[in-house]
């Protein structure tokens, strides 16, 4: 059944996507000031909102683990499996956002990268995640689980100072597009083809997370059976 299910998400996700682009290149027409430069938006606004969910996913399940590691341990470990594939995806969103954030500066501005506050924030919320990663790949055990979910719990806290850092610091990153206050936000014309893409990212993201927790859970019950398995031969 959730074979099933996931063959129909994939093709629903796949569907929503291709509508996406056709949307965003086709029918929504180019801004006044950027022309079809603006476009890149329509990806890269999807990227940062996918990054956000992921990586507040990984948040809420670290504090899961921790609060149940002792007195709940098949929820927790669950809990530590989504939290690990919720950080992966969240760290690919984060590069996708910087990628066409950087093709869309070097056209708008000359420039690949420029050291202001929302780039460098964007830059270290990213490592800091890349960390927790190589964390949970060249460490094992319970310990590694305990302190994997204590940095991501550290490195969520950048993601509230990347969404301030523009409202807070003056830098040469646009305003913000939403929530901006005053002649913020998007002319409704633009708002099919972002919302479109926003859909079909999130279920892309979803998807992934989903397959990826799959394999996590096999893993971690392989692990178990050795564990019991090298228990009975010593």
């Amino acid at each position: 059944m959730m074979k099933v299910f996931r063959w129909l998400w994939a093709a629903a996700t796949l569907a929503v996507l291709a509508n996406g682009f056709r949307v965003a290149m086709y029918v929504v027409p180019a801004d006044r000031d950027q022309g079809d430069l603006s476009r890149i938006l329509y990806y890269h606004v999807p990227s940062w909102c996918g990054m956000a969910i992921f990586f507040a996913l990984n948040l809420i399940c670290s504090i899961v683990y921790l609060a149940l590691r002792n007195r709940n341990k098949v929820i927790a470990l669950k809990a530590d499996a989504l939290a690990l594939t919720s950080a992966e995806m969240g760290v690919v969103y984060c590069l996708i956002g910087m990628t066409t954030g950087s093709i869309w500066g070097r056209a708008a501005w000359g420039i690949w990268w420029t050291w202001d506050a929302r780039l460098t924030t964007t830059l270290v919320l990213w490592l800091i995640y890349v960390a927790y990663l190589l964390l949970r790949r060249f460490t094992s055990g319970a310990e590694m689980r305990t302190l994997a979910a204590v940095l991501a719990i550290f490195g969520y806290a950048d993601v509230p100072i990347v969404y301030m850092s523009t409202r807070w610091w003056r830098t040469q990153h646009p305003s913000p597009v939403f929530f901006g206050g005053p002649n913020s936000g998007l002319d409704p014309s633009m708002l099919p083809a972002l919302f479109w893409n926003m859909a079909g990212w999130i279920m892309w993201g979803i998807l992934i997370v989903s397959l990826r927790y799959s394999a996590e859970i096999r893993a971690q019950r392989a692990q178990e059976k050795a564990a019991v398995a090298a228990l009975e031969v010593a």
